[in-house]
C-alpha cells in the first residue's frame, strides 16, 4: 500500500517536472532579455528590421480586423439599444468596447497568430540547423542578438497598431450608424468622443504593451527550444501560437480586473 502511494507520488513529480523546468527556462529567458535592453550592444538595425516585419507587415490584417469589428459592434449594439430607444448611444458603446477591450485583444491575437508563430518558426529553424550554436561559438549572445530586438520591436509596434485598429473600428461603426441607423455624423462622433475617459485610453494602451511581452517572449521561448528537425519546428510554431493566445486572454482578465 505504501509502495503504491509512493509510486503515485513519484509519477506526479515526474509529470510536473517538465512544466516546472519549462517555466523556469521561460523566466530566465525573460530576465536575460530585459537585462539586455539596457546593455550594449543594442543591434539597432535588427530592431528596425523587426519593427518593419512585425509592425508594418501586420498593418493590413489589423486594419481589416479593426474595421469589421467596429461594423459588427455597431450592428449588434444598435439592435440591443433599439429596445430601449437609445440607438443614438451606439457611438458610445462602440468606442468604449473597442478602446477598452476589442481593439487591444483582437490586435494582439492577430499579432500572436502572425508573429509569435513566425518568431518561433524563424528561431526554431536557426536552432535545428545549429546557427545559434555557431553564434555562441563566435562570442555573440543569442538572447541579445535574436530575442531582445524582437521583444523591443513588438513592444514598440503593438500599441500604435492597436490605436489604428481602434480608429478604423470607429470609422466602420460610423459607416453603419450613418447608412443603416440614420444617425448623423456629429451625433455619432460626439457620443463616441465623450464616452472615453483618460482611464479608458490608458487601459487601451497598457494592455497591448503587456500583450507584446507575451507574444514576443513566447515566440522566442518556443523557437529556442525547438528540436528534432522540421517536425520540431512545426510543433514549436503551433505551441507558440496556442500559448500566446491563451496567455493574452489570461493577461486580459488580470488587467481588466485591475482597471475596473
Amino acid at each position: 500500500m505504501v509502495a503504491s502511494k509512493f509510486g503515485d507520488f513519484t509519477g506526479l513529480l515526474d509529470f510536473l517536472k517538465e512544466p516546472a523546468a519549462a517555466a523556469q527556462e521561460f523566466f530566465l529567458l525573460t530576465g536575460r532579455a530585459l537585462r539586455n535592453v539596457v546593455r550594449a550592444p543594442h543591434y539597432a538595425d535588427d530592431i528596425v528590421l523587426q519593427m518593419d516585419t512585425i509592425g508594418v507587415g501586420s498593418l493590413v490584417v489589423v486594419v481589416f480586423v479593426g474595421f469589421f469589428a467596429g461594423v459588427v459592434m455597431a450592428l449588434q449594439m444598435s439592435k440591443a439599444l433599439s429596445s430601449y430607444g437609445q440607438v443614438g448611444r451606439t457611438g458610445m458603446i462602440v468606442a468604449i468596447t473597442l478602446v477598452r477591450e476589442l481593439g487591444p485583444v483582437l490586435t494582439a491575437l492577430m499579432m500572436a497568430g502572425r508573429n509569435a508563430s513566425g518568431i518561433a518558426s524563424e528561431l526554431g529553424s536557426m536552432k535545428v540547423t545549429e546557427q545559434i550554436d555557431a553564434m555562441r561559438a563566435l562570442g555573440t549572445d543569442p538572447i541579445q542578438k535574436l530575442v531582445t530586438p524582437r521583444l523591443e520591436a513588438t513592444c514598440i509596434m503593438l500599441p500604435p497598431l492597436t490605436v489604428i485598429a481602434d480608429f478604423v473600428g470607429l470609422f466602420g461603426g460610423w459607416l453603419i450608424a450613418e447608412s443603416y441607423l440614420g444617425l448623423s455624423t456629429r451625433q455619432y462622433w460626439d457620443t463616441a468622443w465623450q464616452a472615453l475617459g483618460w482611464m479608458d485610453v490608458a487601459e487601451g494602451l497598457i494592455k497591448p504593451f503587456v500583450f507584446a511581452f507575451a507574444i514576443a517572449l513566447i515566440g522566442c521561448f518556443y523557437g529556442l527550444r525547438a528540436s528534432g528537425g522540421t517536425q520540431g519546428v512545426g510543433k514549436a510554431t503551433t505551441n507558440a501560437m496556442v500559448a500566446a493566445t491563451v496567455l493574452i486572454f489570461v493577461l486580459d482578465v488580470m488587467l481588466t480586473k485591475l482597471f475596473v
